[in-house]
């Protein structure tokens, strides 16, 4: 028989650090057969939370589930706004028109590096085994970033010309090698420190980092599990049978793309923000990222999304069609690994 490939299920936790709640929430998880769970890890709780974070992690792993630190908000979205710049406001990202970027912090900046490198030590204190680099990204609107002065000179430097106005395809691969050097140097702490690298990245190539542009990412050795988020909600067109395509084709294309750089991967189920008489859409994307060959398959957010402003229309019924859909996942595998089985006795 095949080595037994085990199906990783879970869900993204956070907005409690009350430990006799987040206690019971895990154990919630494991009765609903899941066994990852992601924590967040922000600036509030590198301020308050250091040793609560450390009972959180303990006490997740004790419940028998596999922990993920996601890097929430820390750098400025997704999530909070980057507390780091209150601290250190030349670090700011700033677009290519001159307007300072509301909450985010520049990757080549060499203090925002040395924050990075500090919370990582601080996750590793806390216990975390595996951190979850979560969404990175460079805005690009009508004008782009980073053309903060750090960034300007960087690519003067390389190009031997000042950085120009418009989005050329110098200053595309100056965004894409900025998130490149960043991830080098990030995921190097991180290994050095006995953690194991995973980030989602999303689709679309203005971000500066997308599985449209990143073969350059992917060949970061330290990185072990690259992902991707195919949320749907929010896209008009895509309801009903057009979510099943929709989340099949980007999975496939995240997991061929791990494939090719051999890495693990991970797939994001949309399960917040569902509108009311929707939720079973859930369960069509889990069956759909299964089916593209996903193994690694995780919700956000627990519980619909209840404690956020962006929860489902009805948590409790997103809830159960997330926990339906990942427990049907859990049982197709065994089954396709008994059959598989059982061939021989035929």
């Amino acid at each position: 028989m095949a080595a037994f490939t085990p199906l990783k299920t879970g869900v993204a936790y956070h907005s409690n650090r009350i430990l006799r709640h987040v206690e019971e929430d895990m154990r919630e998880l494991v009765r609903q057969d899941m066994n990852l769970v992601v924590h967040m890890f922000t600036h509030n709780d590198m301020e308050r939370h250091r040793n609560v974070m450390k009972d959180i992690i303990s006490a997740s792993e004790h419940a028998g589930l596999e922990v993920w630190v996601d890097n929430w908000g820390i750098e400025g979205g997704p999530g909070d706004k980057a507390h780091f710049l209150a601290y250190h406001p030349d670090a700011r990202m700033v677009y290519s028109d001159g307007t300072p970027h509301p909450i985010k912090s520049c990757y080549n900046n060499e203090e925002f590096l040395a924050f990075t490198f500090q919370w990582l030590d601080m996750v590793r204190e806390a216990g975390g085994k595996t951190v979850f680099w979560d969404e990175p990204y460079i805005p690009c609107d009508s004008a782009f970033a980073c053309a903060c002065p750090t960034c300007r000179r960087l690519f003067e430097e390389r190009y031997n010309k000042p950085m120009p106005a418009d989005l050329t395809d110098e200053v595309v691969q100056f965004r894409s090698g900025t998130v490149e050097n960043y991830f080098r140097r990030i995921t190097a702490h991180a290994a050095s420190l006995g953690i194991v690298n995973t980030v989602c990245v999303m689709f679309d190539p203005r971000h500066g980092i997308s599985l449209d542009n990143m073969d350059h990412i992917g060949d970061i050795p330290e990185l072990e599990n690259i992902g991707c988020d195919p949320y749907w909600y929010g896209h008009k067109a895509v309801t009903g049978d057009a979510v099943y395509d929709f989340v099949y084709e980007r999975s496939k294309k995240n997991i061929d793309f791990c494939a090719k750089h051999k890495k693990d991967h991970n797939i994001w189920i949309q399960a917040y923000a569902a509108p009311s008489g929707r939720e079973d859409e859930i369960i069509l994307a889990c069956d759909a990222a299964y089916d593209a060959g996903a193994r690694t398959i995780i919700g956000w957010s627990f519980r619909g999304g209840e404690s956020n402003d962006y929860r489902c229309a009805n948590p409790e019924k997103a809830w159960a069609a997330l926990c339906m859909g990942l427990r049907r996942q859990k049982m197709r595998h065994f089954d396709a690994i008994r059959q598989t089985a059982a061939l021989k006795y035929q």
